[in-house]
């Protein structure tokens, strides 16, 4: 298993490492990168991770134990971070278009959330 990081600090960069997670930083220079490219091209990244607004943490050849675990390290020490696996689909966009589209469907289900409740009922009749 992989795992990306991206929008991390290098101080959080660090405590993830702590943590035992061993995080492969996705410098800026690869937005443009097919997410294949990345993926195949780990050995060659160099750079910070901390350039975009949002964090992510992609997940490549994880099980669902994997996903699991590193979900469960990760979301207490971290707020509002996108997690998302590889796909089939996903390994050929552009980096760039890939994390798009992660924002638009994490605000998706962060609204659809807030829709659901905590609300009350009245029954007026």
């Amino acid at each position: 298993m992989k795992i990306f990081g991206i929008g991390f600090s290098e101080q959080e960069i660090e405590e993830l490492r702590r943590l035992g997670l061993d995080i492969i930083c996705i410098p800026e220079y690869c937005r443009d990168w097919v997410v294949s490219s990345i993926v195949e091209n780990t050995d060659e990244l160099e750079g910070r991770c901390d350039w975009h607004f949002k964090k992510f943490i992609i997940m490549h050849n994880a099980s669902n134990e994997d996903i699991k675990r590193v979900i469960k390290l990760v979301k207490p020490k971290f707020k509002d971070v996108i997690f998302a696996t590889t796909t089939e689909t996903s390994l050929t966009w552009r980096l760039d278009d890939l994390l798009q589209e992660l924002i638009r469907e994490d605000e998706y289900f962060k609204r659809r959330k807030l829709a659901k409740g905590p609300f009350l009922e009245f029954n007026l009749f």
